[in-house]
Parts: structure tokens; sequence; C-alpha cells
């Protein structure tokens, strides 16, 4: 398993050292940085993408919670705070774990435990963002079609679609390309979810079991032949 990339998010420098010394015990925990307000945290998220926070709750000027309501994409989250009485909003925003400072040693561990087991399970299967206020838990091989717009996505699966804010040639790094086949310049389909691939003259169209068509690029329909040949 790759090393997990983690983020350490605390208004106080003391709870923010003591907390890093000991997620060092943890060989599969790499830190990747600190942040002492919520505007720092937001800009670290998004420029290092963690795979998780360690986020304190009551900060200045925007707590835990605001800083969660601001990021398009979600990552694991646990909690740290001297305070009982979030516990349940906690949970409501699916953090892994709520653990009240002083840290406890077989505390800290219980929670790696279980951000372990999430990582390895959303580990290039899964995508965890927010849309309207509500959090997704989308499985890739439930993704059918994925369309740019400007510097946002629509990503489409199942009966539902929901506006993602990355650019495609991003999103396409992240997941599998024996799955998905980039078809032109705004749209990325799962290639499990063609119905049928019509050819007209010399243009190629697809059209997936959701019932849309779509003309595919002269470039990528070589590719798309080619593919589809070695099958």
């Amino acid at each position: 398993m790759k090393k997990i990339r983690a983020l350490i998010i605390d208004d106080e420098r003391l709870a923010r050292d003591e907390l890093r010394l000991m997620l060092k015990e943890f060989a599969e925990i790499n830190i990747i940085g600190e942040a002492a307000n919520a505007d720092q945290a937001e800009r670290m998220i998004s420029n290092l993408r963690p795979d998780v926070i360690f986020l304190d709750i009551q900060m200045p000027v925007r707590s835990g919670f605001d800083l969660l309501e601001a990021l398009p994409v979600t990552p694991l989250i646990v909690f740290i705070t001297a305070y009982e009485t979030y516990a349940l909003k906690a949970f409501e925003v699916s953090a892994i774990d709520y653990l009240m400072k002083p840290v406890r040693e077989e505390r800290l561990k219980k929670a790696i435990s279980e951000v372990k087991l999430r990582f390895k399970e959303s580990e290039n299967d899964h995508l965890f963002v927010k849309d309207k206020g509500q959090y997704h838990i989308i499985n890739w091989s439930e993704v059918y079609l994925i369309e740019s717009l400007d510097n946002y996505v629509r990503i489409y699966f199942g009966h539902k679609n929901i506006l993602f804010k990355s650019s495609l040639n991003q999103l396409e790094e992240r997941i599998d390309n024996a799955t998905f086949f980039r078809i032109a310049r705004a749209q990325l389909i799962n290639l499990n979810y063609i119905k049928s691939i019509t050819q007209q003259e010399s243009s190629l169209s697809v059209k997936l079991k959701s019932g849309q068509h779509f003309p595919v690029s002269i470039r990528q329909a070589a590719k798309l032949k080619n593919l589809y040949n070695r099958k």
C-alpha cells in the first residue's frame, strides 16, 4: 500500500507538534504539511491533495466545519478537538473518527487503522465529493460519462449527475485508463457503458446505454477502433 499523505490542521502550534510526533510512529503515514487556520488549510488541500486531514474544529475566523463546506473534494477526515459537543455533526460529514484532546495513543492507533482501511478501499475505486450540500461516495464502476464544463466536470452515475471542481485532464490522471476512454476534448466515457459504435463515412459515434450519443474526434476514433480490434 502506498503511504497515506496526511495534513495536520490546528491553530495551536503545540497541538500540531504533539500530533506530528505521535504520527511519526506510524510508518504508513506521510505528513506532507501543517496548517494553522482554515484559509491556509484550504489552499494546501487544493495544492497538495492529502489523503487524510487531522482537523481541529474550533479555530479563529473559520471552523473546521467551515473549511469542509468550502472544499469541492473532501479527503478522509479525523477530527481532533477539545470539545465533545460536535461529535454528531462530525459523523454527519462522514468523519472517520473523533478524537478528544489530549490524544491518547490507543485512540490514535484505532483511528489510523480505520484510515488505512478506508484508504485501501477508496484508492482509485471511489471519489468522495460534495454537491449542493450533500456528500457523495461515487464508485468509479458506476460512472458512465464525465463531461468538461469550464473549470468543472459533470459526472454521470446511476440516475444522478453532479458538478465537481476539476479539469477533465486532472480527473483523467486519477482513473483507470483501461476502463475510461477520452472520445473528444470534452467527454470521457466508461467503455463498459457503450451500447453501440456507428461508422458514418469518415466519422465515428458512440451510443451509451443511457441513450446518449456522442461523436468521436478523428484522432480518438482511430484509437477507439484499434482498442476494439484488440478485444
